[in-house]
């Protein structure tokens, strides 16, 4: 899998229901402006913070879009990574480089004293984030190119 191909979806969880006889999987449903997206969450799922998904929870699920996916409807995707988001709050995953900018320089980071920066367990990162895949929750940017954000909080995904 390829960390540079994730793609978000944000929206509201509609239902969790078990994927097909498998009890180690569930299929969740998630409204989104575009329609009904469904997800399949998989022990492989990463689901920061290890919230409990539940109907009406507003989230980002981000999916491999290298991946095939099948030609249903509503469309099927693998979930990589599933985050609960606060509604004025975004959510960006992706590498970032020395500069702390993304590596499709969609976004700069400005790291500051209040913002909390973790390990995938919860653990403080007590090292600097640079040169990781980082998972970046943040209300607002600059309209400089990349943008430039304060986050409030960074997982980073050693």
């Amino acid at each position: 899998m390829s960390l540079s191909t994730l793609t978000p979806i944000n929206g509201t969880v509609q239902t969790i229901t078990p994927f097909e006889g498998d009890c180690c999987r569930q299929m969740i449903s998630v409204r989104d402006p575009n329609g009904i997206s469904n997800f399949v969450i998989s022990p492989d799922t990463y689901i920061a913070g290890e919230a409990r998904l539940r109907p009406g929870t507003t989230v980002t699920a981000f999916y491999d879009a290298s991946l095939p996916v099948p030609l249903i409807y509503p469309p099927q995707y693998q979930a990589v990574i599933i985050s609960r988001r606060n509604p004025r709050e975004s959510i960006f995953a992706g590498y970032f480089d020395e500069t702390l900018t993304a590596e499709d320089n969609l976004l700069k980071l400005n790291i500051s004293s209040s913002t909390e920066v973790i390990t995938s367990n919860g653990q403080p990162y007590l090292c600097s984030p640079e040169g990781q895949f980082l998972i970046v929750y943040y209300t607002t940017t600059t309209r400089s190119i990349p943008p430039l954000a304060t986050p409030r909080k960074v997982i980073v995904l050693c």
